[in-house]
């Protein structure tokens, strides 16, 4: 399978996407004509520098309004242009071109009309060596559907014209993609692949700025791509990709999130439908996450010291000391917290850079080789350093910001009684019992990237995005979903925010907060108590609109007041929050206790909950010492 992406999806000047494209790993560019007139060079040079990128041009695009126009000067100028355009494509070394369907002020209907055009273009074509593909754009004046389109090539009748078929302007219309099974696939000269939001809105509009990257919006791309591959087509598959946010992007980044999805919905493919017999190298299926094995934090010193009390406020043992590291292992539960004061290895260095802060994950795993070589099949870069004595291989990537995701299965199982010396056992602690997410902070930009990334790599469902009130600014978040793991992704589009301040102040840190299990929350907000453990205060005012917006008991109305809880309750059940004052920059531990199936967050508690923290960080204007 060869695998292509059109210029026009990545940002910068015609040299730098080459450039990003091909270290993305593609095979092939389709040739926007517009970056290809922007460039200084000649066809014949242009040429010769893709193909020294190690790539080929798959096509070259577009040709507009050329089917369908009356006899004269228009019809007369449209082949002379074509002509033209079949030089230029023998120059730079192009055998296919895209001719869209016309959306000319003048241009007739009528499907003969279209076909006589295309079979006479047929014949210049062929003298020229090249073939040309029609396509029909979803808001083409007469051809709209590439049913349409398809009966335009066929009675054309000539072997240099055949169809087109983009996915998005057949999903965005609603017609059912499996009308292409009934194509021949020889016929099929070209596919191009785009997802997009569901967004109620003028399709132009819609196709130029929304586009994404299949599976980072809500169209069946997968079940386009079964139809495609079951007529038989067996030509390149590309990304055609009108959005913004990837136009502002990194060229380097877009390029591999493109190259991710592609390979990735082509192993969806390939395991829904084995008959079509997509030509990709095997790799494994998405993996399942039983759950969060460890989180580690860098930290050094008096931080560390702070960290640490922290943690035995809320009721964690220090169990154990790595025999060969500067490493403490502290437990609850099934939670497990590493703090690593070691200088000379990773989390040295993410400490030297961030301070304080999380930089490995280490997630329960059915099998962590599969998990490396599926994510490297993705483009995903695995992680090693040299190991210690006595060190256990687990497998890692990296992750959001540069982190780690370490993965572990029943062959890592006894890393903590290999690599740890004992100093206590954990006790019940205050009732915390395991990790139930952890909230993950990135620029707004970053976040289509990092929902691919996960959503490629694990079995995992996306819940809608939702906008966060700040203060000072919204924070989109989106919530995912693997098995035994949650994570949220929370998008800062202005530093102003509280998550915009983490993320500048941390250097890009990639974790803001960790989400805490507990089996009774008053139970352990007593225990907390106790101990000493110092909660985020809440406003009176905040219970006081409980009161009116839900029916409480007063006993647990001055149990949620005493304690500093949060409440929320939705169609299936309660959820209650208590919160960590927050720490090392803006980083925070949230303790919370789901009944009766209550799936979400607490969102509506969230803007309450940035207000008393913002109460707490460093006042606006004032400079970080």
């Amino acid at each position: 399978m060869k695998t292509s992406i059109a210029t026009v999806s990545v940002s910068g000047n015609l040299r730098e996407k080459l450039e990003a494209i091909a270290a993305a790993g593609f095979d092939g560019v389709e040739i926007f004509e517009q970056d290809f007139i922007a460039d200084a060079g000649s066809p014949r040079e242009v040429g010769a520098l893709i193909r020294d990128h190690g790539l080929e041009i798959t096509l070259f695009q577009p040709f507009r309004d050329f089917e369908g126009l009356p006899q004269g000067p228009l019809r007369d100028k449209a082949f002379d242009r074509a002509r033209r355009k079949f030089d230029l494509m023998q120059d730079l070394g192009a055998d296919l071109v895209l001719f869209c369907s016309s959306v000319h002020s003048e241009a007739l209907g009528g499907i003969d009309r279209a076909a006589g055009d295309f079979a006479e273009l047929g014949e210049i074509a062929a003298d020229h060596g090249i073939r040309v593909g029609y396509e029909a754009l979803a808001w083409g004046r007469h051809v709209n559907d590439h049913r349409d389109a398809w009966e335009i090539v066929r009675r054309a009748d000539h072997p240099n014209i055949g169809l087109i078929l983009d996915s998005f302007h057949t999903l965005a219309r609603g017609i059912d993609p499996e009308t292409i099974r009934r194509i021949p696939g020889d016929r099929i000269f070209f596919v191009q692949l785009a997802d997009a939001p569901r967004i109620d809105m003028d399709l132009l509009y819609w196709s130029r700025h929304f586009r994404n990257m299949p599976g980072e919006g809500d169209l069946d791309v997968t079940g386009f791509m079964r139809a495609v591959m079951a007529a038989g087509y067996a030509g390149p598959v590309s990304l055609e990709i009108f959005n913004d946010q990837f136009r502002g992007g990194l060229p380097g980044s877009v390029a591999r999130d493109g190259y991710r999805s592609l390979v990735a919905l082509m192993d969806d493919v390939r395991r829904a439908e084995p008959s079509t017999g997509v030509d990709l190298p095997e790799f494994p299926a998405r993996v399942t996450v039983d759950g969060v094995s460890f989180v580690e934090f860098a930290s050094r010193g008096k931080e560390a010291e702070d960290l640490g009390a922290l943690l035995a406020a809320l009721g964690f043992t220090r169990v154990g000391r790595h025999l060969s590291k500067a490493l403490t292992l502290w437990q609850q539960g099934e939670i497990r917290v590493l703090i690593n004061e070691e200088p000379g290895d990773f989390a040295g260095s993410v400490y030297n850079a961030r301070g304080t802060s999380v930089c490995d994950i280490g997630l329960r795993v059915g099998s962590g080789r599969d998990t490396v070589a599926r994510a490297s099949a993705l483009g995903g870069e695995p992680f090693a350093q040299p190991a210690s004595p006595g060190q256990l291989d687990i497998p890692a990537i990296r992750g959001l910001g540069g982190s780690l995701l370490h993965f572990l299965d029943s062959g890592q199982a006894d890393v903590w009684s290999a690599e740890f010396e004992t100093l206590a056992e954990a006790g019940e602690g205050a009732g915390l019992r395991r990790v139930d997410h952890i909230a993950q902070t990135m620029t707004y930009d970053e976040m289509l990237s990092w929902s691919l990334f996960y959503t490629s790599l694990f079995e995992m469902a996306k819940a809608p995005m939702v906008d966060v009130t700040d203060p000072d600014g919204l924070v989109r978040s989106q919530a995912l979903q693997a098995g035994g793991l949650r994570i949220t992704l929370n998008g800062a589009e202005t530093h102003r925010t509280f998550a915009g301040a983490f993320l500048a102040e941390s250097f890009g840190a990639p974790v803001q907060h960790l989400a805490l299990e507990s089996a009774n929350i008053f139970a352990t907000a007593e225990a907390l108590a106790a101990r000493g453990f110092d909660p985020l205060p809440m406003t009176e005012n905040y219970y006081a609109d409980l009161m009116s917006r839900f029916d409480i008991d007063e006993g647990m109305l001055e149990a949620l007041r005493r304690f500093n809880i949060l409440y929320d309750r939705d169609e299936n059940g309660a959820f209650f929050q208590l919160y960590s004052r927050p720490f090392a920059g803006g980083m925070f531990i949230e303790i919370l206790e789901r009944r009766d199936g209550y799936a979400g967050y607490g969102a509506p508690n969230a803007p309450f909950r940035i207000a008393a923290q913002k109460r707490l960080m460093r006042a606006k204007g004032m400079p970080s010492v």
